[in-house]
């Protein structure tokens, strides 16, 4: 039996759907490198924008947020040391960061510190905390900096200090004859718990890697200011009201000029946020 052919026309029909197939395969195969090219260059763009100093502008921290930084990512109470030591341990723990080399790391069996000083003297500053003895939790941390620069239009001078604490049963069940006096005890307890702490780094000058005495400098700065505060306070215990008001209370410094002291106290655990100088006006 003859085998039928196709006819002409059904041969022409399959030839223009070949060709409608490739031209087809041709524009999906175009489509397909057009839309890894796009990707590519989305890619690219994106990495030169975090590369370039633009990008990475945007991501990294100011030079002040930086010297915090330990002090603003461990949390109270719930920082254990496994997550707290390395922050505070950072010149040491990150080769690649820009605190490299920069810091010097104290410690005794409950407090930990890191003190670093700008290559000029200019600006020192420290991170500190301390653990629960039995919990290994953060009960009280710290940052202090004080910058020196001399400023080409005004003086940059300044000084920070920055607490968080868990405050002790010998606060939270003493009875006051005021909200004021309370405020003020709390500002007395503050100091005494950074003397307390600060002492324990120095108390036994023979471990290794213990003693600092610059650290001492920095608790001399804090004590003389804290003290100023208090003569003010205990002259006008009406002036302690506005330090749990926005902004806090402003004080004058022998130093530093004029700042404000604010204290926020929240159940068991009080802040207190102290700026002088430069650090009072926001300046970078």
């Amino acid at each position: 039996m003859r085998q039928k052919m196709p006819s002409q026309s059904t041969i022409s029909d399959c030839r223009f759907a070949i060709a409608n197939s490739k031209i087809g395969n041709r524009r999906l195969t175009l489509a397909v490198y057009c839309f890894a090219g796009l990707l590519l260059g989305i890619l690219l763009a994106g990495c030169s924008a975090v590369s370039s100093p633009a990008g990475a502008q945007g991501q990294k921290l100011s030079d002040r947020e930086e010297l915090s930084a330990p002090y603003d990512q461990i949390t109270l109470k719930k920082s254990l040391t496994l997550d707290a030591l390395p922050k505070i341990r950072r010149s040491q723990s990150d080769p690649a960061s820009r605190m490299a080399g920069t810091e010097t790391v104290s410690h005794s069996d409950r407090v930990v510190a890191s003190l670093g000083q700008s290559p000029d003297d200019s600006r020192t500053w420290f991170n500190m905390v301390t653990f629960h003895e039995f919990r290994l939790n953060v009960i009280r941390k710290y940052f202090f900096a004080v910058d020196d620069r001399a400023g080409s239009l005004r003086s940059r001078r300044g000084l920070r200090f920055d607490c968080e604490m868990v405050l002790g049963k010998e606060i939270l069940g003493e009875s006051y004859t005021s909200e004021n006096a309370r405020r003020i005890a709390i500002i007395r307890y503050v100091l005494a718990q950074m003397r307390k702490d600060i002492k324990e780094l120095g108390d036994d000058i023979d471990v290794p890697g213990q003693y600092n005495q610059k650290l001492d400098v920095c608790g001399m700065l804090i004590n003389q200011m804290f003290e100023t505060v208090l003569v003010k306070l205990e002259a006008s215990p009406v002036l302690a009201m506005r330090l749990s008001q926005a902004g806090g209370a402003e004080f004058d410094h022998i130093n530093f000029n004029k700042g404000t002291v604010e204290l926020v106290v929240a159940d068991d655990t009080v802040a207190v946020h102290v700026r002088f100088g430069a650090f009072a006006h926001g300046e970078k």
